[in-house]
């Protein structure tokens, strides 16, 4: 199955008997089976005929709407999709705070775990103590999150101990990139204002979309989250559960693609007027050619206790 991706600005997509015909502004049109097509994602000024969409709709193909430098848009999905007995169990365990507190602690936890996990993992071969020690105080956070409870603590303690190890490993993975020209020593967003930030924020826009279409497909409530949980109509869930991810997928891929010499400086647009950096189009095919790669890749099963647990 494929995940079809469409990054040249004017390329149309439209539906031709059992195929999608991806018509490219400069270049022959590409045919694509239909039935090999799981999810479409489109960055930009990208022209969807309606038969595309009523397809997308019939097979339960998500369609992932996104800007030409990669910032979620909106999404296409049927209605069909939505299942009445999952969701009434999610209202039901949306409004019981130990349900809540249980699976936001879980899923910082399991963050934390990662996080410190993939530091150690970089820092072995030349090991740095500033590295170590970066692990060593998430490993700190994660214990003290673990000992917090809803009784005497709030989720706002528990973000605070996520937000504090979040600020020590970004420090330190920014150490293990062994490229000159990239640094990174604090995480920026909304916009990105550096080449690993601008990295970093397509990575985990298309690690959400992933974790969204997915969510979508089992007919579960996106919206509904535990750690996440505000009156912006945003996805929560999808934030939630993506949180685990970050670090095994997203962030080993970059350093991965920084100290393998991928990129360079130039495959990167200059500040914009809000200090935005984003990566150029040719460069954005080969990050996403990376990205499926990882997010394909066998992995084993952490070993960390108490990651979130499936909700049942």
């Amino acid at each position: 199955m494929a995940l079809l991706y469409l990054t040249q600005q004017g390329t149309q997509l439209r539906k031709d008997y059992g195929r999608f015909v991806v018509q490219l502004p400069d270049a022959d049109a590409i045919e694509v089976p239909i039935k090999e097509v799981e999810h479409v994602c489109l960055f930009g000024n990208i022209q969807l005929s309606t038969s595309a969409i009523s397809t997308c709709l019939y097979h339960h193909i998500p369609v992932v709407f996104l800007s030409q430098t990669g910032s979620y848009k909106g999404h296409l999905w049927s209605a069909e999709d939505s299942q009445q007995q999952t969701q009434a169990l999610q209202y039901e365990r949306f409004s019981q705070p130990q349900f809540q507190w249980a699976m936001a602690q879980a899923i910082v936890r399991g963050k934390l775990w990662n996080s410190r996990q993939l530091l150690l993992k970089l820092n072995r071969r030349h090991p740095l103590e500033t590295v170590a020690a970066a692990a060593q105080g998430i490993n700190r956070d994660r214990r003290a999150a673990t000992n917090l409870t809803l009784e005497t603590d709030s989720l706002n303690s528990l973000r605070g101990y996520e937000g504090a190890a979040a600020a020590r490993y970004f420090l330190a993975l920014g150490q293990l990139l062994k490229h000159p020209d990239f640094t990174l020593t604090q995480r920026t967003r909304r916009p990105p204002t550096d080449p690993v930030n601008s990295l970093l924020s397509f990575g985990y826009t298309l690690l959400f979309n992933n974790v969204l279409s997915l969510l979508r497909v089992e007919g579960v409530n996106p919206y509904l989250g535990n750690l996440h949980r505000s009156d912006r109509p945003e996805a929560q869930l999808a934030f939630d559960l993506m949180e685990e991810f970050r670090s095994p997928i997203v962030d080993t891929l970059v350093v991965q693609l920084i100290n393998q010499g991928v990129f360079t400086l130039e495959d990167f647009t200059p500040p914009n007027a809000e200090g935005g950096v984003y990566l150029a189009d040719p460069a954005r095919k080969r990050f996403l050619q990376g990205f499926e790669g990882r997010i394909m890749t066998p992995s084993a099963t952490p070993t960390a206790p108490n990651l979130c647990p499936i909700a049942r």
